[in-house]
C-alpha cells in the first residue's frame, strides 16, 4: 500500500499512498465513489484578488515529489487521539471549551475564500488545547449540523509540536460525529500528489517584521456538488469532500465563518493565544488579520458578502478582539486575536 516514504526536515514522516486506497474509501458511504481527480470548474472572479502590500509573502506547506497516482500521508500517530468535538457552533463534547474571534456570516453560501495571517500563538505544551484560524462553512439542519473548515492551526496534542501546521476538518452524519482532521478519518479525498496535510507551514509572520499568508478556498463543484479545497493565489486543488458526506451540506451552507477560534478542555478558563497574541487593535504588523474575504453564490461567482447578514463577533473580548473591520472591492477585512490568558 505504501508506494515511497519521505523523511523530512523537523523530523515529519510521509508515505506515498495509492489515491484509491487513501483513508477516505473506508468510510461506508464512499465504497463505491468514482475518484474526481480535478474540479469540473472553479468559481468565477478569481483573478480579482485583494493584492499584497510589499511586506508580505506566501508562507508555504511542504511539497514533497510522490510519484503521481499516489498521496503523501502525514504519519503522526498523535493525529488518532483527539478527542471530542472542535466545532464553533456545533454539539461541543462536555469537555471541551471554546472562544472565537472573527466575521460570522448568516446567508447562504456554495463557498469561501480568505488571505490568512499565518502566526504562531502559544498554546501550551502540557494542554489538550487548539488555537486555529480557518474559514468554516457550516449547515445548521433539524437534528444538527454539517461543518467543513480549512486553515492552520497550533495544536501541540494533536500534532506532537508548536508549529503552525495546515489542516482541514469536518463533522458530518447531522453534527453529532467528531471533529475528523485531515486523514485521521474518514472523509476527505485528497488528489493532490505533493501537498502535505497537516504539513508545517513556513516560514510564519514575526510580529513588527515580516507577514506571511495563505489563500484559502473552499467551493462547491457546481457540477459534481462535491466541496473542493484550494491554497496559494493560484488556486491549487488539494482535494475534497464527497457530496455524498453530508446530511445538511448537500447543497449549500447557511452559516459561515472566518477568523480566529481556540477550543479544547481549558480554551476558556485557561485560554492560549489566538493570532499574533496581541490585540486587535494593535494593527498591520502587530495584530493577526483576514482579508479577501468573499463568498460564492449559487451561480459560481465569487462576490463580497451582504453586510446586513454579516456580523463581527468576539466571545471574550478580554482575551480576543477584532477591529479595523471594514471592506473594499476584494471583500472584507480585519485583525483579530489576542493574548488569552497568557497575558
Amino acid at each position: 500500500q505504501i508506494n515511497k516514504t519521505i523523511r523530512m526536515e523537523g523530523g515529519d514522516v510521509v508515505d506515498c499512498v495509492d489515491v484509491n486506497l487513501q483513508q477516505a474509501f473506508n468510510h461506508p458511504l464512499l465504497k463505491d465513489h468514482k475518484i474526481q481527480m480535478e474540479p469540473s470548474s472553479f468559481p468565477n472572479g478569481l483573478n480579482i484578488t485583494s493584492p499584497f502590500l510589499h511586506d508580505v509573502f506566501e508562507a508555504h506547506p511542504p511539497i514533497v515529489e510522490c510519484p503521481r497516482g499516489t498521496v503523501p500521508i502525514l504519519r503522526n500517530s498523535r493525529m488518532k487521539h483527539i478527542a471530542g468535538k472542535l466545532y464553533i457552533n456545533g454539539v461541543i463534547s462536555k469537555d471541551n471549551q471554546q472562544e472565537v474571534a472573527g466575521i460570522k456570516y448568516y446567508g447562504d453560501v456554495y463557498g469561501a475564500r480568505a488571505i490568512i495571517n499565518v502566526y504562531e500563538p502559544k498554546v501550551k505544551k502540557s494542554s489538550k488545547d487548539l488555537s486555529a484560524t480557518s474559514i468554516q462553512i457550516d449547515n445548521f439542519g433539524p437534528f444538527g449540523l454539517d461543518s467543513i473548515a480549512a486553515g492552520y492551526s497550533v495544536a501541540p496534542n494533536l500534532a506532537g509540536d508548536s508549529s503552525a501546521r495546515f489542516h482541514v476538518s469536518w463533522g458530518e452524519e447531522g453534527g453529532q460525529s467528531k471533529s475528523c482532521y485531515d486523514h485521521t478519518c474518514p472523509g476527505f479525498v485528497q488528489v493532490n500528489h505533493n501537498f502535505v496535510l497537516g504539513g508545517r507551514l513556513q516560514p510564519v509572520s514575526v510580529y513588527n517584521g515580516k507577514q506571511y499568508v495563505i489563500t484559502v478556498l473552499i467551493y462547491k463543484d457546481l457540477m459534481t456538488k462535491n466541496w473542493w479545497v484550494t491554497y496559494g493565489k493560484d488556486n491549487t486543488p488539494i482535494g475534497y469532500w464527497p457530496n455524498s458526506l453530508f446530511t445538511y451540506l448537500k447543497d449549500k451552507g447557511n452559516f459561515t465563518l472566518w477568523g480566529g477560534y481556540v477550543a479544547g478542555p481549558t480554551a476558556s478558563s485557561d485560554s492560549p493565544q489566538m493570532g499574533s497574541g496581541h490585540f486587535a487593535t494593535e494593527g498591520y504588523g502587530k495584530a493577526a488579520f483576514v482579508k479577501g474575504v468573499q463568498i460564492v453564490d449559487e451561480n459560481g461567482n465569487l462576490d463580497i458578502l451582504n453586510v446586513n447578514k454579516a456580523l463581527v463577533v468576539s466571545s471574550d473580548s478580554t482575551k480576543y478582539t477584532v477591529a479595523g473591520y471594514d471592506f473594499d472591492k476584494y471583500g472584507m477585512h480585519m485583525y483579530y486575536g489576542g493574548p488569552g490568558n497568557l497575558v
